[in-house]
């Protein structure tokens, strides 16, 4: 199950049958089985690093530009740790793309992956290779809650890497080139790179040829920007709080949990919760029940303070005003309460939420809360962990030793 997010808009995308037609055609004849080796330029220790672009308000998306093909050409994509499978925009041609054409990624069917290849199985649900002929293409489809979609076929191209030790390379990875897009929001990005768990996610791509440890993370500022980056370089040595990915979750997606939530220190009725960190949400979702104890937590906290409920600001579904617009998240620090993520099944270890971290400023000058009812959203009973509690953190996702770690970190500077 993975979960992506443009704003307040909530995704829920799952690979489907492949049964789609690629909407020109491809010869498949003479096309050689593409073999990967393990490149002689890998040193453990050694990342790739790229600056990150974007907010959690207004824009509701961190993105990085990412270059593809021969020569190159730069695609922002939606950065989403809750699926593995990148794709972009594709002119092939294209139907229902936001980009032009000449932004758009243009195929050649040398790049095409067939369905025999092992990372068609990588993206089937069934983990298996369902083909009618070994020469067939490897076609996907994704389809997301709020109604959207991406049909496509999986191509192999070149994405140049510089890493911090100041060496580049050159290797072919595969991802989705999408034909026929659907959106009930359309996205300003011109795909998603996918750093799921899974075998298509770029990382465990790299991991596999020997370029990379299979180790990603990301740092977003609470001022906007940040940055991301594959690999084990900038891991720091001490002050990272870890838990183990849990083995029952999705292969795509990063479960962990049991989760107790605290509020100014004191325990709630919320307990015993899996969580879901999810860099592709803005902000954070919890089930229905755990929603409305946290809401009702808060509220009733908040009687008797000169704040009141701003119902004509529809940023988000809880708003709220003061006497006066207020000019930043410092203002109404006097009024919140911190959040606690508490993690029980490592004693002390806690996700620290000051209200700034579960909380957003307004074009209106008012205040929203940045925790949402994901029932609403047609999650179920899943709990994302969003942008908005990861601000200002390096999260860590360590495929190799199976854990997730954060530490505070100054997002702002991009390491060289």
């Amino acid at each position: 199950m993975d979960v992506k997010s443009r704003g307040i808009a909530m995704a829920f995308f799952f690979f489907l049958g492949f049964s789609a037609i690629f909407s020109f055609s491809f010869s498949s004849a003479n096309q050689p089985r593409i073999t990967i080796k393990p490149t002689p330029n890998y040193r453990p220790g050694t990342s790739v690093v790229f600056q990150v672009q974007g907010n959690v308000y207004p824009l509701g998306y961190y993105s990085v530009s990412l270059n593809i093909g021969n020569p190159p050409k730069a695609f922002d994509l939606d950065i989403d740790s809750g699926s593995d499978l990148t794709w972009v925009q594709c002119d092939a041609p294209c139907k229902g793309c936001t980009k032009p054409r000449d932004k758009q990624y243009k195929p050649k069917k040398e790049n095409i992956v067939k369905c025999v290849d092992p990372l068609c199985a990588g993206v089937q649900s069934s983990g298996r290779h369902d083909c009618g002929s070994p020469n067939e293409q490897c076609d996907y489809e994704v389809e997301y809650a709020d109604d959207g979609s991406s049909l496509g076929v999986l191509v192999r191209d070149y994405i140049p890497l510089g890493f911090v030790n100041g060496s580049t390379l050159r290797e072919r990875v595969g991802f989705g080139c999408g034909y026929d897009q659907k959106y009930s929001d359309a996205p300003s990005t011109a795909g998603v790179l996918g750093l799921g768990n899974g075998k298509a996610s770029f990382v465990s791509q790299l991991s596999s040829m020997g370029v990379i440890r299979n180790v990603v993370g990301h740092c977003f500022s609470a001022r906007g920007g940040g940055f991301l980056f594959f690999g084990d370089h900038l891991l720091p040595s001490s002050g990272v709080s870890w838990m183990p990915i849990l083995t029952a979750s999705s292969a795509k997606h990063y479960m962990t949990g049991p989760v107790d939530v605290v509020f100014n220190g004191k325990a709630t009725s919320v307990k015993d919760l899996q969580v879901i960190f999810d860099s592709g949400s803005s902000y954070s979702y919890f089930n229905s029940q755990a929603y409305q104890a946290i809401v009702n937590t808060i509220v009733n906290d908040l009687k008797g303070k000169q704040l009141s409920r701003a119902t004509a600001d529809r940023s988000l579904p809880l708003c709220w005003k003061g006497a006066k617009p207020f000019k930043s998240l410092s203002d109404v620090t006097i009024y919140f309460k911190p959040l606690t993520l508490s993690f029980t099944r490592t004693r002390n270890l806690q996700l620290q939420l000051p209200p700034p971290a579960y909380l957003i400023l307004t074009k209106y000058g008012n205040v929203c809360l940045g925790i949402l009812n994901g029932a609403e959203a047609g999650l179920g009973n899943l709990n994302i962990i969003g942008d908005i509690f990861l601000q200002d953190k390096m999260v860590i996702y360590d495929n190799e030793k199976k854990q997730i770690g954060w530490v505070s970190a100054n997002c702002d500077r991009v390491p060289k």
